[in-house]
């Protein structure tokens, strides 16, 4: 799954610890989340949504397989 945390986070200027902190994580979390190595549950992916005014679906996209 790709994402766009890193690039909403530096566009809000905000460091990995400022949004862990807003969102009630660790920055390892969010290290993690950006990094592809962690899937965020929903509540969280919400809260990123909220808190970036955008959708889940404009943070988050399922790599395609391709056949």
């Amino acid at each position: 799954m790709r994402n766009r945390v890193r690039e909403l986070r530096r566009k809000a200027g905000m460091t990995q610890s400022d949004l862990g902190g807003a969102l009630g994580v660790s920055r390892q979390t969010i290290n993690s989340i950006e990094a592809g190595r962690y899937l965020p549950s929903l509540p969280l992916a919400l809260g990123m949504a909220r808190l970036f005014g955008t959708g889940v679906e404009e943070i988050f996209e399922m790599e395609r397989e391709d056949s």
